[in-house]
């Protein structure tokens, strides 16, 4: 039984990343009974097996949250082998070790393990159908999740970015429209954009709230647009919407295949 005096310690994966870093600006320095330990890749590299489970032996940590990952689709298809160590075996190797020392492990997903043929938006229990190599690789990781663990969340998200971290479509578009006078954006898939600051808060709230129904879960801030209507937003909110012209651009393509609608379902 844990001593209600003891902080709850939380190791964070990927902390370089956008989420990672979001979780680490809202969190780091708390008086909610939380301690955090945020590790880079170049601190702790989840494809070396033998380095994690000494990492998490000499370490006790209540929970794990994985942000890391390899996140470029593009090449991803091109060279599917760097994805998959990562997202597959990597995520292997974390489950292996959070079972070994009774850690809860929170775990990044995607909406990207779907195929998006359905006409609604989806549930955790429809069954995944990935259709690019980023996909594949990151349903991989869930399954050996489940395979590997008993206490655990895989949560999927959608369309992530940060307004303040890493290379994001959100910061791609701001960074665009203050040089391009045109900009070219589809609007052929659709999503909800994901704030990594509301992600943050949801993963905060399973720990604060010390939830046991474990499984897969789905989040998103729900609003469902194209990545044309998530540009003009973009340029609204900054006051950008005057300084650049918004182009439909459907001839845009790209490597790998993307699902025409991965929507998600966020209330079971």
């Amino acid at each position: 039984m844990k001593d209600e005096q003891q902080p709850t310690t939380i190791l964070v994966t990927g902390a370089n990343g956008q989420l990672g870093q979001t979780i680490s600006e809202l969190y780091a320095k708390n008086n909610l009974g939380l301690e955090f330990t945020f590790v880079s890749k170049e601190k702790f590299d989840i494809t070396n097996e033998d380095a994690i489970l000494t990492y998490f032996r000499n370490n006790k940590f209540d929970y794990c949250i994985n942000c890391a990952a390899y996140t470029n689709v593009e090449q991803a298809e091109k060279i599917p082998k760097i994805a998959f160590k990562v997202n597959a075996e990597g995520v292997k190797w974390l489950a292996k070790a959070c079972k070994q020392t009774n850690t809860i492990l929170i775990h990044i997903s995607t909406d990207y393990v779907f195929d998006g043929e359905k006409k609604e938006p989806y549930t955790p229990s429809d069954v995944p159908n990935p259709i690019n190599e980023y996909g594949k690789s990151k349903l991989l990781g869930e399954q050996y999740i489940q395979e590997i663990m008993d206490n655990y969340f895989i949560v999927r998200t959608s369309w992530l970015y940060s307004k303040k971290y890493g290379k994001n479509f959100y910061r791609t578009i701001l960074e665009k429209a203050k040089k391009e006078d045109e900009l070219f954006v589809t609007d052929e898939q659709l999503g909800c954009p994901t704030d990594t600051v509301n992600l943050s808060k949801y993963i905060l709230g399973l720990i604060k709230e010390k939830k046991t129904n474990f499984g897969i879960y789905h989040f998103s801030d729900e609003k469902v647009m194209t990545w044309y209507d998530f540009a003009e937003q973009i340029l609204l909110e900054n006051h950008l919407k005057n300084m650049t012209k918004l182009v439909k651009g459907n001839n845009y393509s790209t490597f790998a295949k993307r699902p025409k609608s991965s929507v998600l379902k966020t209330h079971n």
